[in-house]
């Protein structure tokens, strides 16, 4: 009896490991179709409005996402600069997280956690950051100060939901991914894998000389 449950139950994760798999390696072919966006900063709109400024912010973070971490090693994955500090991967992994809230705070989509982005590899980690990072930028532009009223970061834990207003979106998650992009930055740098030094984030492009 014991032997049978044991095999069930081996089974049982036999299958969904696979499944996991196949679901992120259709992820990865369907990323692999697309242009990663953020190799140059878009062009700015013609007005300052509210949702453009937003929507410009995330642009420059996405243009120092996109560099910050291409080419990643697994050296620089696992580089991390003490012992109780954070891995490079994990912090990818936060950025993920947070990018997922940057795009579902228009809508006011609840964020369920905890969240586990673990399984997820750097490439697919990598591309669905900066995806989502340009749909939540396409979503603020145009968008008036009347509008933003109705944006709202939302945390689902179970049957307990918390709303907060896009003001916390701003000096929170948004702040926090430019901070984590420039620790990437120092932290490859300090492995031995410095980001392209012709890459301009005043201009948003890389320099040709």
């Amino acid at each position: 009896m014991i032997t049978r449950m044991a095999k069930r139950s081996n089974s049982s994760v036999f299958f969904t490991t696979l499944l996991r798999l196949v679901l992120l390696s259709t992820m990865g072919n369907e990323l692999k179709s697309q242009e990663i966006p953020y190799q140059e900063i878009p062009e700015y709109p013609e007005d300052y409005t509210s949702g453009n400024v937003v929507s410009r912010m995330i642009d420059g973070l996405g243009f120092r996402y996109y560099w910050a971490s291409e080419g990643l090693t697994p050296t620089d994955l696992a580089y991390k600069p003490s012992e109780d500090g954070r891995p490079v991967l994990e912090i990818l992994q936060h950025i993920y997280g947070m990018s997922e809230m940057i795009l579902n705070a228009p809508t006011a989509t609840p964020n369920v956690r905890p969240a586990d982005f673990s399984s997820i590899p750097y490439e697919i980690l990598r591309e669905k950051t900066l995806r989502n990072l340009k749909q939540a930028s396409e979503a603020m532009q145009g968008k008036t100060a009347e509008e933003f009223e109705t944006f709202q970061v939302v945390f689902q834990n179970g049957d307990n939901s918390t709303a907060f207003p896009y003001w916390n979106l701003i000096n929170g998650m948004l702040s926090d991914c430019i901070y984590h992009a420039g620790q990437i930055t120092m932290l490859r740098r300090a492995s031995g894998n410095p980001i392209n030094p012709k890459v301009s984030v005043f201009l948003g492009k890389v320099r040709s000389n």
